[in-house]
């Protein structure tokens, strides 16, 4: 066991998360709330001292990452394998819209089912691209390092449900990031395990827990 970790980071608000429409692989920008995000959280995450931060390439999440390599000194990788899921027809509308238009493909989503959003991808081939990226990036990391990686929600989930070894159709129990917060996997014997789920401070230490 190296004792590696990995930091989630979710980007920072854009104006279509205040319209809840769903964005996808749509290329939106930070609004300056999101901006002020990002700052806010890179000085924490500058903390945990990272060695690495990888990025999705669109501009939300690298104006995100961009705050967090300001203080570090790091460059960041961006790669396409971390964008959001791409949704077809889904990607642009509000979630009233989603529901009225898509209705038995938004319930049959939400029961666990695999389903192509809007014809666009499921939520397995995410995790497909992604989470490969994620393990060649750890295993560059001396003993003991960080990554960050900087994606989006529905990615992010996918990812440590694919990492953690969690069935498909449980992903969604767990939940998603709110604008800037992150999750964090921690290296055990057994493989990843979850540390903090939808967090804005700093992990503390666990006592007590099964010993």
């Amino acid at each position: 066991m190296r004792g590696r970790k990995i930091v989630l980071w979710r980007h920072g608000q854009t104006a279509w998360n205040l319209e809840r429409r769903f964005q996808g692989s749509t290329d939106i920008e930070l609004t300056e709330e999101g901006i002020g995000q990002a700052r806010r959280a890179a000085r924490l995450l500058a903390a945990l001292r990272p060695d690495a931060i990888i990025a999705s390439d669109l501009k939300r999440t690298a104006a995100t990452a961009a705050e967090l390599a300001a203080l570090t000194g790091l460059e960041v990788t961006h790669d396409e394998a971390l964008r959001e899921t791409y949704a077809g027809a889904w990607q642009g509308l509000t979630h009233e819209e989603i529901v009225e238009r898509f209705g038995e493909q938004y319930a049959a989503w939400k029961r666990g089912e695999p389903v192509r959003r809007g014809g666009g991808e499921l939520e397995t081939e995410v995790a497909d691209r992604a989470a490969p990226v994620v393990e060649r990036n750890v295993e560059k990391l001396p003993d003991g390092g960080t990554l960050v990686v900087v994606s989006h929600g529905g990615t992010i989930r996918t990812t440590i449900g694919r990492l953690i070894g969690l069935a498909p159709h449980t992903w969604e129990a767990l939940g998603g990031l709110s604008n800037c917060s992150w999750s964090v996997l921690g290296e055990t014997m057994r493989g990843w395990r979850l540390l903090e789920h939808n967090a804005g401070s700093l992990p503390e230490p666990v006592l007590g827990d099964d010993d």
